[in-house]
């Protein structure tokens, strides 16, 4: 279902928890009763229930408490059948009673006796005997209500679910222990509640879940290893050797806790998750030549004409190119091919629509060649969530080729490390277009990139990116360079040439980095600014001469008329001060001045400040609004250098047209 119509909807525009259920259609047949169908709740249905009907503002010791205020108040305490659900058996149960402080409800075997399970071990007398043994006691979120149509338990069959839904997804058995001074709800349950929704709408990238498992599976174990040696230590009164060692064991066990606990809190933040709780790439690995040295040729698709196959051989399988002992290798899909490459190997990809789901991992120096024109060899993402290309080879090429993605959350193309080329292809973008991270180098020549609702070239610290005749257009803003990690990296090193850059939202180039007191080495300036800042501060110097004199005469008129009455260097001031008014004094101040001098001498005094005050205003007024037509024109006067910055190798022939915001813009922090 679509986010922005479904999961925001529902529950808000009902103002109720009056949410009609309906009943859950069974697979083939079945012995035991229909049940409510609950497993559909949109976001905001679940969200509005934890925090205005379950939790609201609880804190973590208080959250069970609160939960059993919840089912006292719409949970029905007896009458109604259920599902008793495990691993190995389904067994149908009527429910006379519930426990609400232990979130239990006493139940009976249904009459007759109706049971599913794996083997047929779970007989009547058996079942018997596990409840006598759990003394009729269930936990709710075991349990999954009969449908009844009358409706009288829909709002017990809707509890039962939430109370199911946070055991299985948001609590964690650590949570108990958090501080008390948070709210719950805002500090755990909100979060994990929308990375499951992220998850299910496909919003998150399969690696990233794959990690975000793994992390929760290493801390419920870690957690319970802590809490057994806890237990043993709080149990025990003896200073002995053993309890030393297992204080120490504990120690350290709870340290890993806390730091795996940090690492799931990074990926339930939605800001942070792709920042540092992710490194996909670390687990692309090469797998070199083969053992036998030999370089396949793979071709896709698994059957192609003999016409086709002929001028194959003639174009691109001489011997001359690939030597005698060359083999061929045919496969349905381009990411089935990739994915049986080893070093060197090539991928020529005929004309035709190749729609996969799924990651082209390109780890081995490997060629993906297209053979015809890039329009008409289409590769198409329609898987959610991963990247559509992830380059880490040394030297990885792809040509002749158009890269259509969609429905995605990370860039259409990511080069982690090694060189990456890009020849004569057409990129059509989701999110970002291609990023090139650390330590990473991007050759793009003839191509042409667009729809990314990010930049459309993304350019990380340390990296190099030769970009050559590409048109890109139609993005948030065309390149966006990275150059606030200079203290620790190189900044990246960038040629431009007859680029057209056009059509973006915002900047054509946009550049990040640190504000002045971060730039390590303000020398490393050009020429041309340091020039540029004289002027500007002879202007200024100039102005303030100007105002200076003019105050002075204006609250001080009498220096104007003043005769000299000692020695000559004694009239030197009054002289001076007079050639400045000469010299500088436009004919109107002149004529306003005079008219002051008849004036009383307490009000002169006030309103010659006043004055001072005003050509003050005026002149910071005038500036501001010199650099708002500029701003509104496009130019920003930070960048009138902008192409002199050491990040730029060369730049020369590059067009830049329409852009929202203009050319270039700098983004200081």
């Amino acid at each position: 279902s679509d986010w922005s119509a479904d999961s925001w909807s529902d529950y808000g525009s009902r103002g109720n928890m009056e949410t009609a259920l309906g009943r859950a259609v069974p697979d083939g047949k079945v012995l035991l009763p229909v049940i409510f169908h609950t497993d559909h709740l949109f976001f905001y249905e679940r969200f509005s229930a934890y925090q205005d009907y379950i939790l609201a503002d609880c804190k973590a010791s208080e959250v069970k408490q609160f939960i059993a205020e919840y089912l006292e108040k719409v949970l029905e305490p007896s009458g109604w059948q259920a599902i008793w659900r495990t691993d190995v058996f389904q067994v149908v149960v009527g429910v006379v009673d519930v426990d609400y402080s232990s979130l239990k409800a006493v139940v009976q075997l249904s009459d007759p006796f109706l049971c599913e399970s794996r083997d047929s071990s779970f007989t009547l007398k058996c079942m018997q005997e596990l409840l006598e043994l759990k003394q009729y006691q269930i936990l709710l979120q075991e349990l999954w209500v009969v449908y009844d149509e009358s409706g009288e338990f829909d709002q017990t069959a809707l509890a039962v679910e939430h109370v199911r839904f946070f055991y299985r997804w948001i609590w964690r058995t650590w949570d108990e222990e958090e501080e008390d001074e948070f709210d719950y709800f805002v500090r755990c349950v909100e979060p994990r509640l929308r990375l499951h929704y992220d998850i299910l709408e496909h919003r998150v990238p399969s690696g990233l879940v794959a990690d975000y498992q793994n992390l929760l599976s290493q801390c419920e174990e870690l957690y319970g290893r802590f809490l057994n040696v806890r237990n043993s230590i709080s149990t025990s009164d003896s200073d002995s050797e053993v309890e030393n060692v297992s204080l120490v064991e504990g120690l350290k066990l709870y340290e890993e806790v806390e730091h795996l606990k940090q690492k799931l809190k990074l990926i339930e933040n939605p800001q942070l998750r792709y920042v540092f709780g992710y490194q996909k790439y670390g687990s692309l690995q090469a797998k070199g030549l083969r053992t036998t040295g030999t370089k396949v040729i793979h071709v896709v698709p698994l059957t192609i004409a003999a016409k086709q196959l002929q001028l194959l051989m003639r174009d691109k399988l001489s011997p001359e190119s690939y030597g005698e002992d060359v083999k061929m290798q045919f496969h349905n899909d381009p990411l089935t091919a990739v994915s049986a490459c080893y070093e060197g190997d090539t991928v020529i990809i005929f004309p035709g629509h190749y729609v996969v789901d799924g990651v082209f991992c390109l780890a081995d120096s490997v060629e993906l060649e297209g053979y015809g024109l890039p329009d008409d060899i289409v590769i198409e993402n329609r898987g959610k969530g991963d990247n559509f290309f992830d380059c880490t080879g040394d030297n990885v090429r792809i040509s002749g080729l158009k890269l259509v993605q969609h429905d995605a959350v990370e860039g259409i193309l990511n080069i982690h490390h090694g060189k990456t080329t890009l020849e004569n292809c057409v990129l059509q973008c989701e999110t970002t277009g291609i990023t090139v991270r650390m330590s990473a180098e991007l050759v793009m020549k003839n191509s042409d990139l667009y729809g990314a609702k990010g930049a459309g070239v993304e350019i990380y610290p340390g990296s190099m990116c030769t970009l050559l005749q590409n048109g890109i257009h139609h993005c948030k803003e065309g390149i966006l360079i990275k150059s606030f990690l200079d203290e620790h990296y190189d900044v990246p090193k960038i040629t431009m040439v007859n680029n057209m850059i056009h059509n973006n939202e915002g900047y054509g180039v946009v550049l990040v980095r640190p504000g002045p007191s971060e730039v390590k080495d303000a020398s490393a300036q050009p020429t041309k600014d340091v020039k540029t800042e004289e002027n500007e501060l002879r202007e200024v110097l100039m102005m303030l001469l100007f105002c200076m004199t003019v105050v002075t005469l204006l609250l001080f008129p009498a220096l104007g008329n003043t005769q000299p009455t000692q020695s000559g260097d004694e009239t030197q001031p009054t002289q001076c001060v007079q050639e400045v008014r000469q010299e500088h004094q436009p004919e109107c101040v002149t004529d306003e001045l005079e008219r002051y001098e008849q004036a009383e001498t307490s009000g002169r005094t006030e309103d010659n400040c006043e004055i001072a005050n005003e050509l003050g205003a005026t002149a910071a007024k005038k500036s501001k609004m010199h650099k708002k037509r500029l701003s509104e024109l496009g130019i920003t006067e930070a960048d009138e250098n902008f192409m002199s910055q050491d990040i730029f190798v060369s730049v020369e022939g590059n067009q830049f047209k329409w852009n929202g915001k203009g050319s270039f813009g700098t983004f200081v922090f």
